[in-house]
């Protein structure tokens, strides 16, 4: 089995520093962009199947990555962002930033300290659900020869490479950086172990 793991192209709200979560941001013109650009350098690569956040933003990206092929596409509720709660909406750096900015900024800067607002979930609480969705695919016996594309976003992301890592301290959860738009991470699995062979390669 090998994974291709993307993040989603550029949203408005990307550009602006605007906490997205579950926010239903679309692409813009420049992450749709991203996106083809990104379809060129994987068109090579003969996909079985695809699975996708339900966000419009994660799903138009695999869309675009797969224009052309005639497999499925799967919506995975479980490889969704990281839900924000009551922070989703606000601007968290550069200009008007929201004055509970301070507070969210630990979600990047000081990770092991940040705390949830509203129905937003811990850093622990995505790694279990990401966690939960590998172990499946892994110990799924039809699917150990298939090539698949996850479309998914910038910390869920992040969460099935430290879950891959075997790294869970919410300390070290961004110690490779946030991933940039449309980045993809390539995991090879074999006999149900993962393996990250080339992390965070971009094609453009």
């Amino acid at each position: 089995m090998r994974l291709y793991m993307v993040r989603h192209g550029e949203t408005d709200w990307n550009k602006a520093k605007k906490v997205q979560g579950r926010a239903d941001i679309p692409l813009n013109a420049y992450g749709r962009e991203l996106a083809e650009k990104t379809a060129e350098g994987l068109r090579g690569i003969s996909f079985d199947l695809a699975y996708t956040s339900p966000l419009s933003r994660a799903k138009e990206t695999a869309q675009i990555v797969l224009q052309g092929r005639k497999i499925p596409l799967i919506e995975e509720p479980q490889i969704q962002e990281i839900c924000f709660g009551d922070y989703e909406g606000i601007v968290y750096r550069g200009e008007g930033l929201d004055p509970q900015s301070a507070e969210f900024v630990k979600f990047f800067d000081d990770t092991a300290n940040y705390i949830p607002k509203g129905e937003g979930e811990s850093v622990g609480q995505l790694m279990e659900r990401v966690d939960g969705f590998l172990k499946a695919l892994y110990q799924n016996p039809e699917l150990q020869d298939k090539m698949i594309l996850l479309s998914t976003h910038g910390a869920a992301v992040t969460a099935m490479k430290n879950c891959i890592k075997n790294e869970w301290s919410p300390a070290k959860f961004w110690q490779m950086g946030v991933p940039k738009n449309c980045a993809v991470t390539i995991v090879e699995v074999e006999g149900g172990i993962p393996k990250i062979i080339e992390e965070d390669k971009l094609y453009y």
